[in-house]
């Protein structure tokens, strides 16, 4: 018999409060996935790392399940996990590892309170990392900063933290320091205690690693110069006062640094422990009106995405929700903000990667798999009782077009079905236009990969082979039916209309926009990047 909703319920703030929701961000090869595995294992939710290495009899990456991003070492598409540790709920997104896939890693943003930030050691902030900064900073939501790969050559620990500073404008505030230069990593101290924690090596990075505390002086004897450099540097950081604030850290002013190893599993353990002790909980979230909306209210929650094709075995697909407030309870109706039409939550499940469980509850900040909610879209809102929808999540500008076609025609149905679940995804955007007709789309990526794993999903899980053009288009904007009218005839344009009803149009090259648009001011064409709610209403 399923439960009567209680918004009262004392459980909920208590349960919100024990919930630590992130994603882990950073620009492609830093080590995102390999970071993921390691924190699981020391945690205890896995007994092995699937590392991404090549290494001989090691699988892929619990968070990496397709095809495509097992043959490339890559994620292509975000992943949730849930796992316990100490006495708190950990919510771990994992998100693409490519700028292509970037508009997925956006729609994850909008659905945790905090991102742990992977920056290479030798590499420092590159151009992805940057932009995800500025998109922490547009959001809110404070950043753990965690210098990986400390067992390569790479950068001093002060310069990486002068460069941080002077890009990002976050002051970071190291909680551990490494002892030993990069390539040469013998543990790191911690700032807050003064001790050391020595790591020794598993093989193969596999299993988790080691970790001896040592006091001060048992290290300095132990290390000697190493030691001291690390002490010397540590005494300038304090000078600086470059030392953890909480308050000044939720308010994304500072960011903490960790230094570790993730393929070798060195500070692994001290950043779950940062998790715990600093990351927000699950608090309010504020609705599309701005007004923030209590976690002991009735539930809640918003779709950041729907992914098919995670089970094999049956052509179910899954709506990722945020709970942003009250009690989850498998079974219970809900309203579908967008329609006002109620469902049943009858097949709700945990997720690990492409593992899931069947879940009978959750609570704000856990991500609740929903099985084959066809009706629900990236965006949407849903809830119990008390109405309520939240921002809807912004479609970027698309930058290369292709048409497609089925190679078999006899194959139509199932081509025209694989469309419709990508689109429905949002794995690619997806137009049609009069001249082109019903039966020839062109899709629409920010990045050309995205290209890649609509072939890949249309093969394997529609069996649907297909033929791809590439389209002379590098611009689009969105338009009206009178501006559609008169750029109908216009060289080197063409007008669209997106499956949301949006009217798109393309052009050939910035040049070409800039010149109709001199010679016809009055025309609307919206630059999508930088459109606002208001504009997509």
């Amino acid at each position: 018999m399923t439960q009567l909703a209680d918004a009262s319920n004392p459980n909920v703030p208590v349960e919100a409060r024990r919930r630590r929701t992130f994603a882990v961000i950073s620009h492609p090869d830093a080590g995102k996935s390999t970071l993921t595995e390691a924190l699981l294992l020391h945690a205890r939710a896995i007994n092995h790392a699937g590392a991404v290495h090549g290494k001989a009899g090691r699988g892929g990456t619990v968070s990496d399940w397709m095809e495509m991003e097992k043959a490339r070492g890559i994620s292509v598409t975000s992943a949730a996990i849930q796992f316990e540790y100490a006495d708190a709920v950990i919510n771990l997104v994992d998100t693409p590892g490519h700028a292509d896939f970037s508009e997925d890693t956006f729609r994850v943003l909008s659905a945790v309170d905090a991102a742990v930030m992977l920056v290479d050691a030798n590499k420092g902030l590159e151009p992805q990392t940057m932009k995800l900064f500025a998109v922490c900073k547009q959001r809110g939501l404070p950043v753990i900063t965690v210098i990986n790969k400390w067992d390569r050559p790479g950068a001093s620990p002060l310069a990486l933290m002068d460069e941080i500073q002077n890009r990002t404008g976050l002051l970071p505030t190291p909680l551990n320091w490494p002892v030993g230069e990069a390539g040469n990593l013998r543990g790191v101290m911690d700032r807050r205690s003064g001790d050391f924690l020595r790591f020794t090596r598993t093989p193969g990075g596999a299993t988790a690693a080691v970790s001896t505390r040592l006091s001060a002086a048992a290290a300095a004897d132990e290390e000697g110069l190493e030691w001291e450099n690390a002490t010397d540097e540590s005494e300038l950081l304090d000078v600086e006062g470059q030392n953890h604030d909480s308050e000044l850290f939720l308010a994304g002013d500072t960011t903490p640094v960790l230094f570790c190893a993730a393929v070798a599993n060195f500070g692994v353990q001290q950043l779950l422990d940062t998790l715990v002790e600093f990351a927000p909980p699950a608090e309010a979230r504020p609705d599309i009106e701005g007004v923030p909306r209590p976690v002991a209210s009735a539930f809640s929650g918003f779709v950041f995405k729907v992914q098919s094709g995670m089970n094999t075995a049956h052509r179910d697909h899954v709506a990722y929700v945020r709970v942003c407030s009250g009690e989850f309870r498998r079974g219970m109706i809900v309203t579908h903000a967008a329609t006002g039409r109620p469902f049943a939550t009858k097949y709700a499940q945990q997720l690990f990667g492409r593992e899931r469980t069947v879940i009978d509850q959750a609570w704000p900040g856990d991500i609740v798999g929903l099985v084959n909610a066809s009706a629900l879209r990236v965006g949407d809102s849903i809830f119990e009782d008390e109405p309520v929808e939240y921002p809807p999540l912004p479609l970027f500008s698309p930058e290369h077009f292709r048409a497609i076609r089925p190679v078999d025609s006899s194959k139509h149905k199932q081509f025209r079905r694989g469309i419709e679940q990508l689109d429905h995804e949002g794995v690619i955007q997806v137009m049609r236009s009069e001249l082109r007709g019903e039966q020839a789309p062109v899709l629409g990526a920010v990045g050309p990969m995205q290209f890649e794993v609509v072939e890949d999903r249309m093969v394997h899980d529609f069996h649907a082979d297909i033929r791809m053009e590439a389209l002379p288009y590098q611009v689009a904007r969105r338009t009206d039916k009178a501006s559609a009218l008169l750029l109908a005839p216009m060289r080197q344009v063409e007008v669209f209309t997106r499956s949301d009803n949006t009217l798109l149009a393309l052009f050939s090259t910035p040049w070409r926009l800039q010149a109709i648009h001199r010679e016809n001011p009055d025309l609307v064409l919206i630059d999508i990047a930088n459109a606002t709610v208001e504009d997509f209403r």
